[in-house]
């Protein structure tokens, strides 16, 4: 019974296999549209935590600066100087041996040890 009224619901002279398409396609476009919304919801809760972040990095980069600032100022105010810290960074690359090193790359590789 239940063939039959899905039968006679359907335009006749129209192939099953035509029918079954339409069916998954319908479905798949309604899938997919679930999907994006998804997606698109994801995508703007995503971008607002972005947006705090770099909110945030910008704060911390303003205060650093501030922080030096005010101890290049105290620093002048008792006749002194300030030196601000370097960054602390160590390229380590082991080369096993020079050999087979053309002129130029020995050369920065003798000047860097």
């Amino acid at each position: 019974a239940d063939l039959a009224s899905a039968m006679a619901d359907q335009p006749k002279g129209v192939p099953e296999s035509v029918l079954k398409k339409r069916r998954t396609a319908t479905k798949n476009a309604a899938a997919r549209a679930g999907a994006e919304a998804a997606a698109r919801k994801a995508r703007k809760a995503k971008r607002k935590v972005i947006f705090k972040k770099a909110e945030q990095y910008v704060k911390e980069y303003r205060r650093q600066e501030r922080d030096v600032n005010r101890l290049h100022r105290q620093a002048a105010k008792a006749g002194n100087f300030y030196v601000p810290a370097e960054p602390k960074v160590a390229f380590v690359i082991r080369i096993r041996g020079i050999n087979g090193v053309s002129p130029k790359v020995r050369k920065v590789l003798q000047l860097f040890r």
